[in-house]
């Protein structure tokens, strides 16, 4: 029984810097993202065509 108390223990030990190391490299931007920004502007831009008034066009 004492052997189970032992493995939760460093089972939480495991789990405690897994959560640390993850929020390290969060708050440290390891998970930014440098690259997308830099071709962005290689992208077409969809736009959208422009709305025509067909009310206009119809002479009476």
């Amino acid at each position: 029984m004492s052997a189970l108390f032992v493995l939760i223990g460093i089972s939480i030990i495991v789990a405690g810097s897994f959560l640390a190391a993850f929020l390290w490299s969060v708050n440290h931007g390891q998970y930014d993202d440098d690259y997308t920004p830099s071709i962005r502007m290689l992208f077409d831009d969809e736009t959208k065509p422009a709305a025509t008034d067909l009310t206009s066009s119809i002479k009476p």
